[in-house]
């Protein structure tokens, strides 16, 4: 994808939880940082924080329980179709505690992105953070890539690197990296939103260049939330 124009995209975000990377979304559509509009937020669980965000918003939130679906495959393709109906230009995983199938995953290739609390490829899945204190990790981060049909396995855009800290628990060390992850998720989406960012034959292309396999290093400075 080529096209500079300023036509805003349209983002559709998806969350189960409190939606903390959601309203990083919002604040940047709404500042102009990101060159998209949040028109949809969809919900695998009702009455979570991140659906007030939204209608805080006036953005359209939408509950989509996936209890309520015989099966992994049957929420997933109910799930497409609602996120369909918005004519999304990306797609935009936001702790959204589903494993999606390999047919979701596809339907969307290219315009599906997702934010981890790791240095990619280490630890992917949950407890990132808790492993990388066990693991006497000098750094810990996030990194934002496009979703494939591995678990936590697609091509990284964008990490950003903490230091992990002596004295740090599971908490405190997630509580540091959210900091980041509010900072790079955005970015990532401004490169897509302005067309310099694709996925092409299963390899990151930022600005017509192939990125390394860890994406872009950004060094950001640490802030108060």
């Amino acid at each position: 994808m080529s096209d500079h124009s300023t036509a805003k995209r349209r983002i559709v975000v998806l969350i189960s939880g409190s939606g903390s990377n959601l309203q990083s979304f919002i604040d940047g559509c709404a500042d102009g940082s990101v060159n998209g509009d949040v028109v949809a937020v969809i919900s695998n669980k009702a009455g979570v924080k991140g659906l007030e965000r939204a209608a805080a918003a006036a953005i359209p939130n939408i509950t989509l329980d996936h209890n309520s679906f015989a099966s992994r495959t049957e929420f997933d393709a109910a799930l497409a179709d609602v996120i369909d109906s918005f004519s999304p230009d990306l797609i935009v995983l936001a702790g959204f505690m589903r494993i999606l199938t390999p047919q979701f995953v596809n339907r969307f290739l290219g315009r599906l992105i997702n934010i981890h609390p790791s240095l990619l490829p280490k630890y992917p899945g949950l407890h990132t953070h808790q492993r990388a204190i066990d693991a006497g990790d000098s750094e810990a981060g996030a990194t934002v890539h496009f979703v494939t049909a591995e678990l936590d396995g697609g091509p990284a855009i964008v990490q950003a690197r903490v230091e992990l800290l002596k004295n740090d628990s599971a908490e405190t060390l997630a509580s540091r990296v959210l900091n980041y992850e509010h900072q790079i998720y955005p970015l990532a989406a401004e490169w897509f939103c302005q067309g310099r960012l694709e996925l092409r034959d299963g390899h990151v292309i930022l600005d017509n260049e192939l990125l390394p396999e860890s994406g872009v290093c950004v060094e950001i400075a640490e802030r108060a939330e």
